[in-house]
């Protein structure tokens, strides 16, 4: 059993499911902005989703994984790269480590599906978080939702 004050799961039945899309709505969509229609894709319904959670209940954090068909049309169409995205972490539990749990999490979702890269998009503000987790930028700055984004890969 981990140290931490929360876990990390994969989000399978439809109240872990719900908690993920309630964090992704206040972070991205009443926090940053971001349109409503383009926060939620196609690819929520194929797509593993985690999910940090207290102990109490309390939903903390979640983040994605596409693989598969959808990281192949999110990524260029290479089937050995995972697809990390819509990384979001509440505001009272940002700096806790939840975020690093979440894409350590991640990780190993896409090495268990014999995954050898994990590519993402992250925002800008992010950049160094990424990179202390091993993640490498490539190509160019480019704006998604309005919000500068820079491409970033890992080797698993």
């Amino acid at each position: 059993m981990s140290t931490r004050a929360y876990e990390v799961r994969v989000a399978e039945d439809p109240a872990d499911l719900e908690a993920c899309f309630r964090l992704r709505k206040q972070v991205f969509v009443v926090e940053q902005g971001v349109p409503e229609d383009l926060e939620y894709d196609e690819y929520d319904a194929t797509a593993l989703h985690v999910l940090a959670v207290r102990a109490d209940g309390v939903a903390l954090g979640t983040g994605r994984l596409l693989y598969g068909a959808a990281a192949a049309a999110k990524t260029g169409g290479d089937p050995s790269l995972g697809s990390l995205g819509r990384l979001a972490v509440a505001e009272a539990a940002r700096g806790l480590g939840v975020g690093v749990a979440l894409v350590r999490s991640i990780e190993e979702a896409a090495r268990a599906r014999g995954l050898t890269v994990v590519d993402l998009h992250a925002q800008t503000h992010a950049l160094g978080f990424y990179e202390r987790l091993g993640y490498e930028p490539y190509g160019p700055r480019y704006a998604e939702a309005g919000i500068p984004h820079q491409g970033m890969r890992r080797v698993l």
